[in-house]
């Protein structure tokens, strides 16, 4: 059976993706968890050669724009990121008895990871990547102005910039909680 998914043919260029919850489960609701995605980006900034250039997290899935530099891969980054974060997450929902929702997300999760003999017991990232070569300027900017008016488009801000699990922030020059390497044409 043919693998679903995006191939990363040149590893150095930039792209745009997206990582999805399985079934579409709002787990991004919760703070605690948009924390621990900015942790793990900031981690692979510092060690991995990540270069985020854009990203917004909404309550079931993210999008990025990410590059990386010589050495490194974005394969390597996307593996460590989503492994990185779904154990992370887990364990915090697992141990974590004030999370209200903990016995129906450990359920649902266990039911894709079921569908799937590459998991063990729990899954929390589709395994269905969508990556996206950024090849043109004009093409960039069309997908740094769709991840930035996510949160404007779900009815949560009526500015990009004042979602704060976005880079419009930075790229308005307002405060941040990631550093982003943004792009301009």
């Amino acid at each position: 059976m043919a693998r679903k998914g995006y191939i990363i043919h040149d590893q150095q260029a930039i792209y745009y993706m997206t990582f999805t919850v399985v079934g579409w489960i709002d787990i991004f609701s919760r703070q605690r968890y948009r924390d621990i995605v900015i942790e793990s980006l900031k981690y692979c900034q510092k060690h991995k050669g990540l270069h985020l250039h854009a990203y917004v997290i909404m309550s079931n899935h993210m999008h990025l724009i990410v590059s990386v530099d010589e050495g490194h891969s974005i394969s390597d980054f996307v593996r460590d990121c989503k492994k990185f974060t779904a154990k992370q997450i887990l364990d915090d929902i697992e141990n974590n008895n004030i999370e209200s929702r903990r016995e129906w997300m450990l359920h649902q999760f266990k039911y894709y990871a079921s569908r799937h003999t590459r998991n063990e017991i729990y899954q929390l990232w589709s395994q269905e990547n969508h990556f996206v070569e950024l090849s043109s300027p004009v093409f960039t900017q069309q997908k740094l102005d769709y991840i930035h008016n996510n949160p404007v488009r779900a009815g949560l801000v009526y500015r990009a910039e004042d979602y704060v699990y976005s880079s419009a922030s930075n790229y308005a020059g307002i405060d941040q909680i990631i550093d982003v390497d943004c792009l301009y044409f």
